[in-house]
């Protein structure tokens, strides 16, 4: 049974999505600001944060700081700020995806399934790994190490990496991409992956303006390639 943690000040709020949570097969731990958080988060290890933005003590884009400094645990933003640059922060500091209040408790469900499917997949035991141009990649154990050097990546800039990787010198659609990294239910969302192959580049690029190993083809996709790149699997 997932476990969530949920961090809201909004004690209305909490308590009608916890309990609908619980009916969808969840257990829910409430911290209603984000220093309360924190300590729930190093108490229990929840499978997923549900994170709102406007807290006291601490807000949401502070707690999302201290969390991506200590863990990898997926993280949902809960927020009435719908805006491109609010989004492109969160998913700056680490978030694994972005809801916007008012949204429907189904819709969140979701998309908490689908982090936590992301979070789950990127490789098994035994998978072995990938590398190319000094990068690799442990499938089981979902570590990326650059010339030796380990980069932090969020399950989803994982499972994004893994994608391009394991389909190197092809030119991958922002669809096929949608699909494969974060579920059919997001097919007309084509602009996370925008925002997730930037921030992708500024963690494996040494120069993310002059990519190594990210390309654009402009009106098709992406392409992972290196000029010294060799996979294997």
């Amino acid at each position: 049974m997932p476990a969530l943690l949920l961090i809201d000040d909004d004690k209305g709020l909490t308590q009608l999505l916890s309990e609908y949570l619980i009916g969808q097969g969840f257990t829910v731990r409430i911290a209603e600001n984000g220093r309360l958080g924190l300590r729930a988060m190093f108490e229990r290890h929840p499978d997923l944060i549900l994170l709102d933005v406007t807290m006291p003590e601490k807000d949401g884009w502070e707690t999302l700081q201290r969390i991506r400094e200590v863990s990898d645990q997926p993280v949902i933003m809960l927020t009435a700020r719908g805006d491109e640059s609010d989004i492109l922060k969160g998913f700056s500091q680490g978030a694994d995806d972005y809801v916007t209040k008012p949204f429907s408790f189904a819709q969140l469900t979701a998309r908490i399934r689908a982090v936590l499917a992301r979070s789950a997949q990127g490789g098994a035991p035994g998978e072995g790994t990938l590398s190319a141009g000094g990068l690799k990649v442990d499938l089981s154990l979902k570590r990326v190490w650059r010339d030796g050097e380990i980069l932090s990546l969020t399950p989803t800039e994982f499972k994004l990496l893994v994608a391009l990787m394991r389909r190197e010198k092809e030119v991958v659609s922002p669809e096929d991409l949608v699909r494969e990294v974060w579920g059919a239910q997001y097919a007309n969302e084509t602009g996370h992956v925008r925002r997730y192959i930037w921030h992708l580049r500024q963690k494996v690029e040494l120069d993310p303006e002059n990519p190594r190993y990210i390309h654009n083809e402009r009106g098709y996709g992406y392409r992972f390639e290196t000029s010294d790149s060799s996979s294997a699997r």
